[in-house]
């Protein structure tokens, strides 16, 4: 059973950083990608970011590219968040999933695959980040 678990939410004033984690077990496939999104209030959930754990490779949305940094650690089952310059508009819920790489060559870390909820495979319970002056 595949479970992840979210941690590293908090307040943070703009232009700050936060370093988002999700811990995550229970994956027994070689090639799977983990993401981010994040759902602010009253709007869709939507992508942010995406890793390939096996080999590293990563894809990023527009309005986070060049602010936040994903990276992975596929010995502690840990993928991390880096989010730098925070703006008002990154107040949202943070959520990490898995993509079991069923649409192999592609997946959650492409231009096809950001953002797409119908290709996570499961989910964690999330993590409150908020932009607080």
């Amino acid at each position: 059973q595949v479970r992840l678990v979210e941690s590293g939410g908090g307040s943070v004033k703009p232009g700050g950083s936060l370093r988002l984690s999700c811990t995550y077990s229970g994956i027994t496939v070689k090639y799977y990608y983990i993401g981010w999104f994040r759902q602010a209030p009253g709007k869709e959930r939507e992508g942010v970011s995406a890793i390939r754990v096996f080999d590293g490779s990563t894809y990023y949305a527009d309005t986070v590219k060049g602010r936040f940094t994903i990276s992975g650690d596929n010995v502690k089952n840990m993928v991390y968040l880096q989010m730098t310059s925070l703006q008002q508009g990154d107040t949202a819920v943070y959520y990490c999933a898995t993509d079991m790489g069923r649409r192999a060559p592609t997946g959650l870390g492409s231009v096809q695959g950001m953002g797409r909820l119908d290709w996570c495979d499961d989910w964690g319970q999330g993590t409150q980040v908020t932009l607080s002056s």
